[in-house]
């Protein structure tokens, strides 16, 4: 059984909540980790609960677990090390994030924050992996949705339902490619399974490559709404920020994001379709990828 049994972190994410299906139907046996007790039950998952210092709790055995999966922020993983040493893993596949490289350099020191965790995550699993003679994969998708629990298509879906327009800054040409979370986990089962693809990182894209004022009128017209977006120039925006600042929802919304919007934020994903035989979906949203 060991040489189909995948330890999974992050389990309970949107990620890894698509790649439990996908690992299921493959006839994969699961150790799925969580820092919550879990009680929902399949025959081809064990749930493990981990504690304040991400150790397994008293009680639990640790089987052999030769590959495993990270869905957990990338910086979270040095924390499992020992956890994931100890169970004699030969190869992981690590989600990381193209946010290493378009917040690198944001006017926002959160966003330079976040690159810098994501950028330090990646080296400490490289060292740590080479030391311990694990493979690995790094996969850095950008903007995820899908299923209206992602943080991007959605929150811009939530902003139009309850006021009825969108904000954009000036002409808001900048590219994005789009990538739905299934054609995620399906990248991360991939290189779970091509076992002579070793030490490697690729970034992930969706197949489709268009202005962010496209994309926003797409989920306009996903949510049988018209079109209504606002253009407001940059000092308006950054007073509208603050004050969404003080709303739970809209914390996270900075005039960074908004520079961003006539920004290209593109990648090559050529690498992973050649190596993975990865083949993205357009942008089309779905009911399901809405929010409820």
């Amino acid at each position: 059984m060991s040489e189909r049994h995948v330890g999974l972190l992050g389990a309970t994410s949107l990620i890894g909540e698509c790649l439990l299906k996908q690992l299921i139907q493959n006839n994969w046996h699961i150790t799925a980790f969580s820092r919550r007790p879990i009680t929902q039950s399949h025959p081809q998952i064990a749930w493990k609960q981990l504690d304040t210092t991400n150790q397994l709790r008293a009680g639990t055995e640790e089987n052999n677990i030769p590959f495993w999966i990270c869905a957990a922020p990338v910086w979270t993983l040095p924390d499992y090390f020992d956890l994931i040493s100890a169970s004699g893993a030969r190869r992981i596949v690590v989600l990381s994030s193209t946010s290493r490289f378009t917040k690198d350099t944001s006017s926002d020191p959160s966003e330079r924050k976040i690159a810098q965790q994501l950028i330090k995550g990646e080296e400490f699993v490289q060292t740590w992996a080479a030391t311990h003679g694990v493979k690995w994969i790094i996969l850095r998708p950008t903007l995820i949705y899908g299923y209206g629990h992602d943080k991007n298509i959605t929150e811009i879906a939530r902003f139009i339902r309850r006021f009825g327009f969108f904000p954009l800054l000036g002409s808001a040409k900048g590219l994005r490619q789009p990538i739905h979370v299934e054609d995620v986990a399906s990248a991360c089962y991939a290189a779970l399974n091509i076992l002579n693809l070793t030490n490697r990182s690729y970034n992930l894209t969706g197949a489709e490559t268009l202005p962010y004022r496209e994309m926003v009128i797409r989920v306009f017209e996903a949510l049988n709404h018209p079109p209504h977006m606002l253009t407001v120039p940059l000092w308006l925006f950054q007073i509208a920020a603050w004050g969404l600042s003080w709303l739970p929802r809209y914390h996270n919304w900075t005039s960074a994001m908004a520079k961003r919007m006539n920004q290209d934020l593109t990648f090559d994903c050529s690498d992973a379709k050649q190596d993975l035989n990865f083949s993205p979906r357009s942008f089309k949203l779905t009911a399901e990828d809405l929010p409820g």
